[in-house]
């Protein structure tokens, strides 16, 4: 396998639940059955894998996308990709709202990576560089 064609970025970006009573219920009642119009848009966008955690009312995604992708533009493809996507990031939008240290116009903030530790290499046992 040729591991440039299999490269991803990764990215990690919050945002907040609304502050009423039962949204996080309702937030993971939707994503207990995403529609696959999302989850088929989100790959054509070229986005890899996505993850997103809830702790209280504060949400993490951890997103990968294809090794040089505009993570911007990703999103903007998978959101316009059809109607009943645009139908979900508007319900989504409805259920969030940006954290107060979001960038101005920034729904999900990404966060600043600060440190980075990683395991042994299976392949020699010794750990492998880890770049900035």
């Amino acid at each position: 396998m040729n591991p440039a064609a299999t490269a991803t970025d990764r990215y990690v970006l919050t945002t907040d639940l609304r502050d009423d009573p039962g949204v996080a219920e309702t937030y993971r009642e939707y994503h207990a059955n995403v529609p696959a119009e999302v989850t088929r848009s989100f790959s054509e966008a070229g986005i890899r894998e996505l993850e997103v955690y809830l702790l209280g009312r504060r949400l993490v995604m951890i997103v990968e996308i294809d090794r040089g992708l505009d993570l911007d533009r990703a999103f903007r493809r998978h959101a316009s990709s059809h109607p009943r996507v645009a139908e979900w990031e508007a319900l989504m939008a409805r259920l969030q709202r940006p954290i107060g240290d979001a960038p101005r116009g920034e729904w999900w903030a990404r966060m600043e990576r600060v440190c980075r530790i990683a395991g042994p290499s299976a392949a020699d046992g010794r750990r492998p560089p880890v770049p900035a």
